[in-house]
């Protein structure tokens, strides 16, 4: 046995580091004296160091060999075609064992992707004739196509996968992603359902995933429930998922909650979703139990964008937003297709005041998940800080347009109309119109609240309320109740309203000053009394009448007072 055959047998034991040493050393002999080893044992051993150092995560050491090793094989091709085998036996079994020429293409395409260099992956796949295009990276280059936004090249190639491999459900999702109708993709997998017992589920899966990719919440709930109903699908982790992540693009964040809890148990260590999990638990202002999924998901893996951004939740609500921002990077770094990462930073940077790049964060988030509304809140909330009204009324109108009219885009856009003094009757029609469709939807009814207060309907305001709390209880509801009761004279009955709103979410400060505000007037008879005291003491006035003036200056702005988040 050869010394480079032991080199090929370490490789394929495993034992990348021994190769790598041993490779390397062999390399080194053959730069002294290239009569050492054969042109075909070269090529070998400069792809077995190359494979070394691609387990090493050494990208662009390993792309410089690989490259090195194509080289000699163009060089070794070219020998064998001048000088045919002359039947030697010893070197039929060497021909045999050398590594292909197409896998090392596919791990060079690896190598660029892992540099954040697609169009150099793109290149070195594309040169590999059609024929012998392996189902991986028909795969890979489909996803390139894809990111590089080339949808044509990109369907071609998912096709490709599902021609040789008919159950490659992540090229089914990719197609449907790319607008190919559910009922062609479902043709290319009839005859593997119809030859292949218990697996008639899959026509309906492709359904389900056709109306998710098309935004059809609403149908694609229904169908992807009637899947987990079945007894052999029940409990599905991936399922439950989807479920969760549809629940929250509806706007019904407590199902959302409830589906995912119930993935997290059957799978402690899932860590698919969880970006979105963690960031509804932080808008409900349940920022421990945000930490601790954080430190879960980072004990599970820190390679992966989630633990990053649900820990960048807990800093954006705790308002720490440069923490957050360098969070969001970072999860953006790990993976450019994280859109709830590419969201936090967004959010990050308009509340650190760089609005001009929060939008083109927004505007990424909007290419990758054209069907999530959350992208476009952000998008419109940019415009609207800028002043930009018009730029945000034309991007409500698209959103509307596009996604149709449902009780989150009539919001959007009347969130829009609001803030122009000429729409807000249109304003009011949308909201009602959102409010008969979902009557417990949340930013509809707070959208609603605003623009009572601003006419100062504040009985109507508070029947709205109350019939909003009758069957869900969110903390900024309860607060916006208490506002409006305050303005009632109904002072007893706003302290509740606060301190209700306090125990759903102990970060909110609003609900805290307006708490405090109503326990400083609650006794106003004792209050004096105090300052006569002190008075006839002469002790401790500078401060007394400091903090006094501090409240009142929170409370002097009618709009914070009545202010809606």
């Amino acid at each position: 046995m050869s010394v480079v055959e032991h080199v090929r047998e370490m490789a394929a034991a495993g034992l990348h580091s021994n190769v790598r040493l041993l490779s390397g050393l062999l390399l080194t002999m053959s730069g002294n004296n290239p009569e050492l080893f054969s042109p075909s044992q070269k090529y070998q051993l400069l792809v077995y160091h190359a494979d070394s150092l691609f387990h090493d995560k050494e990208y662009r050491n390993a792309v410089s060999k690989y490259t090195m090793a194509l080289q000699q094989k163009k060089a070794l091709s070219k020998t064998s075609k001048v000088r045919p085998s002359t039947g030697n036996a010893a070197s039929t079994p060497q021909g045999q064992c050398l590594p292909s020429e197409i896998e090392v293409k596919y791990k060079m395409a690896e190598c660029y992707t892992m540099l954040k260099q697609d169009k150099d992956a793109i290149a070195i796949l594309d040169g590999i004739p059609s024929r012998q295009r392996t189902p991986k990276i028909n795969m890979m280059l489909a996803n390139l196509y894809k990111k590089a936004g080339q949808e044509r090249s990109s369907v071609t190639s998912y096709k490709e996968v599902l021609r040789q491999c008919p159950l490659a459900l992540d090229a089914i999702l990719g197609l449907l992603s790319l607008s190919v109708k559910g009922a062609e993709v479902a043709s290319m997998t009839i005859n593997i359902i119809q030859s292949i017992p218990n697996l008639d589920w899959l026509s309906v899966w492709i359904k389900a995933y056709a109306f998710v990719h098309t935004g059809d919440n609403t149908r694609a709930i229904n169908t992807i429930c009637s899947l987990e109903k079945k007894s052999l699908l029940r409990d599905n982790v991936d399922l439950l998922g989807s479920l969760a992540d549809l629940y929250f693009r509806a706007g019904d964040n407590k199902n959302s909650i409830l589906k995912f809890e119930q993935a997290q148990m059957l799978d402690p260590y899932l860590i698919k979703g969880m970006d979105v999990y963690g960031y509804l638990l932080a808008r409900e202002g349940r920022l421990e139990d945000v930490e601790n999924l954080g430190c879960r998901l980072f004990n599970i893996s820190d390679q992966h964008a989630e633990p990053w951004v649900v820990s960048g939740c807990h800093s954006f609500y705790s308002k720490r937003y440069s923490r957050a921002l360098y969070l969001g990077a970072k999860a953006i770094q790990l993976n450019s297709n994280s859109v709830q990462a590419l969201l936090l930073k967004g959010a990050a940077l308009r509340n650190m005041g760089r609005v001009q790049e929060a939008i083109i964060h927004f505007r990424e988030a909007i290419r990758l998940a054209p069907c999530r509304l959350d992208c476009y809140e952000g998008l419109i909330e940019c415009y609207l800080a800028s002043n930009s009204i018009r730029e945000a009324m034309v991007m409500a109108n698209n959103v509307y347009k596009t996604l149709g009219a449902n009780a989150q885009t009539l919001t959007l856009l009347a969130t829009v109309c609001l803030e122009d003094p000429v729409t807000q009757e249109k304003a009011k029609t949308l909201l009602d119109k959102a409010l008969t469709q979902r009557p417990d939807y949340i930013k509809a009814v707070v959208k609603k609240a605003e623009l009572l207060s601003r006419e100062q309907k504040y009985e109507d305001g508070i029947a709205l309320l109350r019939n909003a709390l009758a069957n869900q209880s969110d903390c900024v509801l309860h607060r916006i109740l208490g506002d409006f009761l305050v303005a009632v004279n109904e002072y007893q009955e706003a302290m509740d309203q606060y301190s209700i709103a306090l125990s759903l979410d102990p970060n909110d400060q609003k609900s805290l000053e307006g708490l405090q505000k109503m326990e400083k007037e609650e006794s106003p008879t004792d209050a004096t009394q105090e300052e006569d005291v002190d008075d006839m003491e002469g002790s401790g006035e500078e401060g007394d009448l400091e903090g006094s003036d501090s409240e009142a200056a929170q409370w002097a702005d009618q709009e914070q007072w009545f202010g809606m988040q």
